[in-house]
């Protein structure tokens, strides 16, 4: 059985009453992947924007396998320290990695997020040496679009995450580097500027599924219908 860990921000874990891209992979691997899979993680909840804390069960879709390592204003800085025995405990094989925004909006610079994306690289393959990893770069999103040098930090990890991506790799656990969402727009794809709608639900996964599916022949093409 293959076991996927989304691991991710706000954008991954999602708010009450939200699908989630999470919610649109699991529902395109169940039309495509022809073999056994489960969604895996320490955490189940979603952000509840009402008490401002992440304890929210409101799933859209009730019968979706919650699991996932997330959190909402968490980036690479925080899941590094975490990474290791959310794979050992929950046996990960594949971690789907969408992280940056944060660490460049509060925490770090372009240059100490990679290598903050380097340390977490090591410490899954640590818990599992045949991990495999799809990388997300940092997507459009509104304060890039209002500000100039947060957009250059952004345009600069997003080179170096591809380094980290392409020095990393290697046969017994690999990692891709997904493309940015075919034709993501802010003003269409998500319902603040940042946070995914659902239309931008499906272009996030739409570039997890299309990594996996060219390189590693994984699941199949993206159907924008699915789920």
């Amino acid at each position: 059985m293959l076991r996927f860990m989304p691991v991710g921000d706000s954008m991954t874990i999602g708010s009450a009453g939200e699908h989630t891209w999470r919610y649109r992979m699991w529902q395109h691997l169940r039309e495509t992947y022809g073999g056994p899979f489960r969604i895996v993680g320490p955490r189940e909840t979603l952000y509840d924007k009402a008490t401002d804390t992440p304890t929210s069960y409101e799933y859209a879709d009730p019968g979706f396998p919650r699991a996932h390592l997330a959190g909402w204003g968490e980036g690479w800085l925080h899941m590094v320290p975490l990474i290791g025995e959310a794979v050992r405990e929950h046996r990960a094989d594949v971690l789907l990695v969408s992280l940056g925004l944060i660490d460049l909006g509060f925490y770090t610079n372009a240059e100490q997020t990679a290598e903050n994306a380097r340390a977490f690289v090591a410490a899954a393959r640590a818990a599992n040496p045949r991990i495999h990893m799809v990388l997300l770069p940092v997507i459009p999103n509104v304060r890039a679009e209002a500000d100039p040098p947060f957009a250059e930090q952004v345009a600069r990890f997003n080179v170096l995450l591809a380094k980290t991506a392409a020095d990393l790799d290697e046969p017994r656990s690999p990692i891709l580097l997904a493309s940015p969402p075919e034709a993501y727009d802010i003003h269409r794809d998500t319902y603040d500027g940042t946070h995914p709608n659902a239309s931008g639900e499906h272009r996030v996964a739409a570039a997890f599924a299309g990594a996996m599916w060219e390189a590693w022949d994984l699941g199949g093409p993206y159907e924008a219908g699915t789920g």
